[in-house]
Protein backbone atom coordinates (compact mmCIF):
# COMPACT_ATOMS: atom_id res chain seq x y z
CA UNK A 1 0.00 0.00 0.00
CA UNK A 2 2.84 2.63 1.02
CA UNK A 3 4.68 1.41 -2.36
CA UNK A 4 1.98 2.11 -4.51
CA UNK A 5 1.27 5.45 -3.09
CA UNK A 6 4.75 6.99 -2.66
CA UNK A 7 5.36 5.70 -6.33
CA UNK A 8 2.66 6.75 -8.47
CA UNK A 9 1.17 3.77 -8.65
CA UNK A 10 -3.24 4.21 -8.28
CA UNK A 11 -3.68 3.33 -4.80
CA UNK A 12 -6.80 2.93 -2.87
CA UNK A 13 -7.97 6.27 -2.36
CA UNK A 14 -6.68 6.89 -6.06
CA UNK A 15 -3.95 9.08 -4.60
CA UNK A 16 -0.09 8.97 -4.97
CA UNK A 17 2.90 10.74 -4.29
CA UNK A 18 4.56 10.42 -7.11
CA UNK A 19 8.05 10.02 -5.61
CA UNK A 20 10.44 7.08 -6.72
CA UNK A 21 10.31 4.05 -4.64
CA UNK A 22 12.73 1.26 -4.11
CA UNK A 23 13.46 -1.85 -2.17
CA UNK A 24 15.74 -3.14 -0.06
CA UNK A 25 16.02 -6.74 1.73
CA UNK A 26 16.43 -6.48 5.77
CA UNK A 27 16.23 -8.48 8.51
CA UNK A 28 13.50 -7.89 11.12
CA UNK A 29 15.79 -7.45 14.43
CA UNK A 30 13.40 -9.98 17.32
CA UNK A 31 14.27 -9.55 20.78
CA UNK A 32 13.10 -13.19 21.26
CA UNK A 33 14.68 -16.71 20.24
CA UNK A 34 13.54 -17.66 16.68
CA UNK A 35 15.05 -19.44 13.99
CA UNK A 36 14.12 -16.50 11.81
CA UNK A 37 16.75 -14.29 13.65
CA UNK A 38 19.44 -16.38 12.26
CA UNK A 39 18.04 -16.34 8.45
CA UNK A 40 17.21 -12.32 8.90
CA UNK A 41 21.20 -11.91 10.24
CA UNK A 42 22.61 -12.30 6.45
CA UNK A 43 19.54 -10.13 5.19
CA UNK A 44 20.74 -6.80 6.41
CA UNK A 45 24.39 -7.13 4.43
CA UNK A 46 22.48 -7.88 1.27
CA UNK A 47 20.18 -4.96 2.27
CA UNK A 48 23.63 -2.94 3.18
CA UNK A 49 24.81 -3.63 -0.02
CA UNK A 50 21.95 -2.69 -1.65
CA UNK A 51 21.23 0.74 -0.45
CA UNK A 52 24.72 1.43 -1.09
CA UNK A 53 24.55 1.14 -4.74
CA UNK A 54 21.07 2.81 -4.71
CA UNK A 55 22.61 5.84 -2.48
CA UNK A 56 25.78 5.85 -5.03
CA UNK A 57 23.17 6.46 -7.95
CA UNK A 58 20.82 8.88 -6.72
CA UNK A 59 23.69 10.76 -4.49
CA UNK A 60 21.69 12.23 -1.66
CA UNK A 61 23.07 14.92 0.46
CA UNK A 62 21.02 13.51 3.43
CA UNK A 63 19.56 10.44 4.38
CA UNK A 64 16.68 11.02 6.72
CA UNK A 65 15.36 7.75 8.75
CA UNK A 66 12.32 7.01 10.91
CA UNK A 67 13.09 4.10 12.16
CA UNK A 68 12.09 0.53 11.75
CA UNK A 69 14.11 -2.56 11.04
CA UNK A 70 13.93 -1.56 7.70
CA UNK A 71 15.89 1.57 7.94
CA UNK A 72 18.93 0.06 9.63
CA UNK A 73 20.75 -0.82 6.25
CA UNK A 74 19.75 2.07 4.84
CA UNK A 75 21.74 4.18 7.49
CA UNK A 76 24.87 1.85 7.72
CA UNK A 77 25.24 2.40 3.87
CA UNK A 78 25.06 6.28 4.19
CA UNK A 79 27.58 6.37 6.72
CA UNK A 80 29.75 3.94 4.56
CA UNK A 81 29.04 6.30 2.16
CA UNK A 82 30.18 9.24 4.23
CA UNK A 83 26.24 10.98 3.58
CA UNK A 84 25.08 12.41 6.70
CA UNK A 85 22.14 10.56 8.75
CA UNK A 86 19.39 12.41 10.47
CA UNK A 87 17.71 9.95 12.73
CA UNK A 88 14.06 10.59 14.19
CA UNK A 89 12.49 8.67 17.36
CA UNK A 90 8.84 8.48 17.35
CA UNK A 91 8.25 6.93 20.36
CA UNK A 92 9.21 8.04 24.18
CA UNK A 93 11.58 5.29 24.32
CA UNK A 94 13.96 4.48 21.55
CA UNK A 95 13.82 1.07 19.50
CA UNK A 96 16.09 -1.22 18.98
CA UNK A 97 16.35 -0.47 15.19
CA UNK A 98 16.97 3.38 16.44
CA UNK A 99 19.35 2.06 18.86
CA UNK A 100 21.83 0.66 16.28
CA UNK A 101 21.32 3.83 14.07
CA UNK A 102 22.10 5.91 16.84
CA UNK A 103 26.01 4.90 16.48
CA UNK A 104 25.49 6.31 12.51
CA UNK A 105 23.41 9.35 12.81
CA UNK A 106 25.29 12.64 13.01
CA UNK A 107 21.49 14.16 14.39
CA UNK A 108 19.15 12.67 16.51
CA UNK A 109 15.70 14.19 16.76
CA UNK A 110 12.86 12.83 19.21
CA UNK A 111 8.96 13.68 19.36
CA UNK A 112 8.91 13.85 23.25
CA UNK A 113 11.37 15.85 25.64
CA UNK A 114 11.30 13.36 27.67
CA UNK A 115 13.15 10.58 25.06
CA UNK A 116 16.30 12.27 25.98
CA UNK A 117 16.84 10.84 28.99
CA UNK A 118 16.63 7.69 27.28
CA UNK A 119 19.44 8.20 25.70
CA UNK A 120 23.07 7.16 26.28
CA UNK A 121 25.68 10.09 27.40
CA UNK A 122 27.63 9.51 24.39
CA UNK A 123 24.84 11.23 21.95
CA UNK A 124 23.88 13.68 23.86
CA UNK A 125 25.41 15.91 22.07
CA UNK A 126 23.89 15.21 18.71
CA UNK A 127 20.31 15.02 19.86
CA UNK A 128 17.54 17.22 20.02
CA UNK A 129 13.96 17.48 20.97
CA UNK A 130 12.49 18.53 17.21
CA UNK A 131 8.91 17.13 18.24
CA UNK A 132 6.78 14.70 16.13
CA UNK A 133 6.97 16.37 12.11
CA UNK A 134 3.09 16.29 11.18
CA UNK A 135 2.11 17.48 7.56
CA UNK A 136 0.35 20.94 7.69
CA UNK A 137 -2.14 19.00 5.00
CA UNK A 138 -3.56 17.08 7.79
CA UNK A 139 -4.25 20.11 9.93
CA UNK A 140 -6.23 21.41 7.47
CA UNK A 141 -9.28 19.51 6.59
CA UNK A 142 -12.60 20.48 5.97
CA UNK A 143 -15.57 19.21 7.78
CA UNK A 144 -17.71 19.79 4.81
CA UNK A 145 -16.33 17.88 2.48
CA UNK A 146 -15.64 14.87 5.00
CA UNK A 147 -19.65 14.60 5.49
CA UNK A 148 -19.90 15.00 1.58
CA UNK A 149 -17.10 11.84 0.85
CA UNK A 150 -19.19 10.37 3.57
CA UNK A 151 -22.55 10.70 3.15
CA UNK A 152 -23.43 11.35 6.45
CA UNK A 153 -25.55 13.56 8.14
CA UNK A 154 -24.47 16.83 10.13
CA UNK A 155 -25.96 16.98 12.79
CA UNK A 156 -25.32 13.59 14.15
CA UNK A 157 -21.61 13.27 16.33
CA UNK A 158 -19.03 11.24 14.26
CA UNK A 159 -16.22 9.01 15.68
CA UNK A 160 -13.59 7.86 13.59
CA UNK A 161 -12.12 4.52 14.26
CA UNK A 162 -8.44 4.16 13.06
CA UNK A 163 -5.51 1.15 13.73
CA UNK A 164 -2.84 2.27 11.44
CA UNK A 165 -2.30 0.57 7.82
CA UNK A 166 -2.81 -2.51 8.93
CA UNK A 167 -5.90 -2.03 10.79
CA UNK A 168 -6.07 -3.59 14.27
CA UNK A 169 -8.13 -6.75 14.85
CA UNK A 170 -8.95 -6.59 18.50
CA UNK A 171 -10.31 -2.84 17.49
CA UNK A 172 -11.93 -4.31 14.19
CA UNK A 173 -13.84 -7.18 16.31
CA UNK A 174 -15.16 -4.45 19.46
CA UNK A 175 -16.15 -2.02 16.78
CA UNK A 176 -18.54 -4.90 14.98
CA UNK A 177 -19.21 -6.20 18.36
CA UNK A 178 -20.61 -3.07 19.53
CA UNK A 179 -22.21 -1.39 16.22
CA UNK A 180 -25.49 -2.26 17.04
CA UNK A 181 -25.56 -0.39 20.31
CA UNK A 182 -23.03 2.32 18.87
CA UNK A 183 -24.59 3.66 15.64
CA UNK A 184 -27.85 4.75 18.03
CA UNK A 185 -25.70 7.24 19.28
CA UNK A 186 -23.11 7.74 16.60
CA UNK A 187 -22.07 7.52 13.38
CA UNK A 188 -18.69 5.51 12.68
CA UNK A 189 -15.97 6.03 10.24
CA UNK A 190 -14.19 3.01 10.68
CA UNK A 191 -10.68 2.19 9.00
CA UNK A 192 -9.96 -1.22 9.00
CA UNK A 193 -6.66 -1.78 7.22
CA UNK A 194 -6.23 -3.63 4.11
CA UNK A 195 -7.69 -6.78 3.28
CA UNK A 196 -10.04 -6.13 6.57
CA UNK A 197 -13.68 -5.12 5.28
CA UNK A 198 -16.36 -6.82 6.48
CA UNK A 199 -18.77 -7.11 3.07
CA UNK A 200 -21.37 -8.28 5.19
CA UNK A 201 -21.80 -5.40 7.88
CA UNK A 202 -24.17 -2.95 6.51
CA UNK A 203 -25.81 -0.33 8.79
CA UNK A 204 -27.02 3.49 7.96
CA UNK A 205 -24.56 5.67 9.98
CA UNK A 206 -21.57 3.36 9.58
CA UNK A 207 -19.11 3.33 6.79
CA UNK A 208 -15.77 1.48 6.75
CA UNK A 209 -12.55 1.57 4.71
CA UNK A 210 -9.30 -0.07 4.13
CA UNK A 211 -7.01 3.14 3.87
CA UNK A 212 -7.75 6.90 3.88
CA UNK A 213 -5.37 9.06 1.92
CA UNK A 214 -6.21 12.62 1.18
CA UNK A 215 -9.66 12.21 2.45
CA UNK A 216 -8.13 11.26 5.77
CA UNK A 217 -7.87 15.26 6.64
CA UNK A 218 -11.23 15.91 6.07
CA UNK A 219 -12.66 12.79 7.80
CA UNK A 220 -10.71 14.60 10.65
CA UNK A 221 -12.43 17.56 10.87
CA UNK A 222 -15.78 16.19 11.08
CA UNK A 223 -14.66 13.76 13.99
CA UNK A 224 -15.48 14.69 17.50
CA UNK A 225 -13.69 11.81 18.84
CA UNK A 226 -10.81 9.37 17.96
CA UNK A 227 -10.69 5.71 19.12
CA UNK A 228 -7.37 4.70 18.29
CA UNK A 229 -3.98 2.83 18.61
CA UNK A 230 -0.69 3.90 20.72
CA UNK A 231 1.36 4.89 17.56
CA UNK A 232 3.38 8.26 18.36
CA UNK A 233 2.55 9.75 15.12
CA UNK A 234 -1.41 9.00 14.95
CA UNK A 235 -1.58 10.63 18.39
CA UNK A 236 0.59 13.75 17.42
CA UNK A 237 -1.41 14.56 15.10
CA UNK A 238 -4.61 13.96 17.33
CA UNK A 239 -2.90 16.28 19.93
CA UNK A 240 -2.23 18.85 17.32
CA UNK A 241 -6.19 18.80 16.02
CA UNK A 242 -7.41 18.44 19.79
CA UNK A 243 -9.65 16.16 19.69
CA UNK A 244 -11.12 13.38 22.42
CA UNK A 245 -9.02 10.28 22.40
CA UNK A 246 -9.53 6.85 23.16
CA UNK A 247 -6.45 5.25 23.53
CA UNK A 248 -5.94 1.32 23.08
CA UNK A 249 -2.53 0.33 22.76
CA UNK A 250 -1.29 -2.62 22.01
CA UNK A 251 0.22 -4.27 25.45
CA UNK A 252 3.59 -5.18 26.53
CA UNK A 253 2.97 -8.58 25.43
CA UNK A 254 2.14 -8.05 22.13
CA UNK A 255 5.23 -5.17 21.63
CA UNK A 256 7.84 -3.91 23.20
CA UNK A 257 5.31 -1.51 25.16
CA UNK A 258 6.07 1.59 23.32
CA UNK A 259 2.35 2.31 22.84
CA UNK A 260 1.56 1.97 26.42
CA UNK A 261 4.44 4.36 26.79
CA UNK A 262 2.83 6.91 24.51
CA UNK A 263 -0.94 6.34 25.39
CA UNK A 264 -0.32 6.79 29.04
CA UNK A 265 2.10 10.11 28.75
CA UNK A 266 -1.01 11.67 26.27
CA UNK A 267 -3.17 10.55 28.72
CA UNK A 268 -1.33 12.27 31.41
CA UNK A 269 -0.96 15.45 29.34
CA UNK A 270 -4.39 16.00 27.93
CA UNK A 271 -6.72 14.11 29.49
CA UNK A 272 -7.57 11.59 27.03
CA UNK A 273 -9.21 7.96 27.68
CA UNK A 274 -6.89 4.97 27.92
CA UNK A 275 -8.34 0.96 27.98
CA UNK A 276 -5.97 -1.98 27.49
CA UNK A 277 -5.90 -5.82 27.98
CA UNK A 278 -9.04 -8.18 27.50
CA UNK A 279 -11.65 -5.56 26.50
CA UNK A 280 -15.19 -7.02 27.14
CA UNK A 281 -18.18 -5.52 24.19
CA UNK A 282 -19.65 -3.56 27.50
CA UNK A 283 -16.41 -1.66 28.57
CA UNK A 284 -15.57 -0.96 25.01
CA UNK A 285 -18.96 1.10 25.28
CA UNK A 286 -18.85 2.42 28.35
CA UNK A 287 -15.28 4.00 27.56
CA UNK A 288 -16.55 5.07 24.41
CA UNK A 289 -19.64 6.97 26.00
CA UNK A 290 -17.47 8.42 28.80
CA UNK A 291 -14.59 9.66 26.50
CA UNK A 292 -17.08 11.47 24.47
CA UNK A 293 -18.23 13.32 27.31
CA UNK A 294 -15.29 14.41 28.76
CA UNK A 295 -13.63 17.61 27.90
CA UNK A 296 -9.74 17.09 27.34
CA UNK A 297 -7.38 19.24 28.50
CA UNK A 298 -5.91 21.66 25.91
CA UNK A 299 -4.01 23.98 27.53
CA UNK A 300 -0.83 23.08 27.37
CA UNK A 301 -0.15 22.44 23.27
CA UNK A 302 2.04 19.18 21.48
CA UNK A 303 4.99 21.05 19.40
CA UNK A 304 4.47 20.06 15.96
CA UNK A 305 8.17 19.42 14.99
CA UNK A 306 7.67 19.64 10.68
CA UNK A 307 9.46 23.13 10.85
CA UNK A 308 12.77 22.20 12.81
CA UNK A 309 12.96 18.68 11.40
CA UNK A 310 12.78 19.89 7.87
CA UNK A 311 15.08 23.05 8.81
CA UNK A 312 17.57 20.05 10.03
CA UNK A 313 17.47 18.56 6.49
CA UNK A 314 18.23 21.75 4.41
CA UNK A 315 21.17 22.40 6.16
CA UNK A 316 22.75 19.34 5.54
CA UNK A 317 21.99 20.34 1.62
CA UNK A 318 25.22 20.91 -0.18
Amino acid sequence: MEEKMVEGVPSVTGSSAGVRYEGVSCGKLRRYFSISNFVDLFRVPIGVFQASRLLKSFEPDVVFSKGGYVSVPVVMAARWLKIPVIVHESDISPGLANKISFKFARTICTSFEETLAYLPKKFSKKAQYTGSPVRSEILRGNAEAGFRFTGFDKHRPVVLVIGGSQGAEQINELIRASLEELVKRFQIVHIVGKGNLDIGVNKRGYVQYEFLGPELADVYAMSEMVVTRGGANVLAELALLKKKVLVIPLSGEASRGDQMENAQLFVRKFGWSMISGNISREDFINNIMLTFNNEPNYDSSYKNGLKAVVDLILNYKK
